[in-house]
């Protein structure tokens, strides 16, 4: 058997918080009492973070479909909306790359299945390379030999 304190049914019958009586002013108008700096803190807090946008933001926004047109958009836009665009378009950058990247497979092996039917190679392209060094290297030779 578990202890008492472990059981499931133990915080369902917790007695209630006791929360400190209000005094002063506070306590009339039922209002919850405030500390010294606590005003200034409701008052930071209650402020709206707002980024100016650069113009590739703008472009950003735009091509992501957050906004249609640039006269939509505001001076300043919350972080997250910013941060939401940037990363939608990461991602369709990425589609991008990878579509290309499939066309540019099929190039190669369009490219490579032409040169299989002119009997080229990477091989033979090689060698043809070689022997034209060598002849350079002995053309080189003989005239340094006169």
């Amino acid at each position: 058997m578990l202890p008492a304190r472990l059981r499931p049914g133990r915080l369902l019958s917790a007695p209630p918080l006791r929360l400190p009586a209000l005094r002063g002013a506070a306590a009339a108008s039922g209002e919850p009492a405030r500390g010294r700096g606590t005003a200034r803190a409701e008052q930071a807090h209650r402020v709206v973070a707002s980024y100016k946008l650069s113009n590739f933001d703008k472009k950003i926004l735009l091509w992501t479909g957050r906004f249609k047109t640039e006269e939509e958009i505001p001076p300043r836009i919350p972080p997250e909306m910013l941060d939401k665009a940037r990363n939608k378009a990461r991602v369709k950058a990425c589609y991008i790359m990878i579509g290309l990247s499939i066309v540019a497979c099929f190039a190669v092996i369009a490219s490579a299945k032409k040169a299989a039917a002119r009997h080229e190679s990477l091989t033979s392209w090689n060698m043809a390379k070689k022997a034209k060094w060598r002849e350079e290297a002995a053309l080189a030779a003989e005239s340094k030999t006169k």
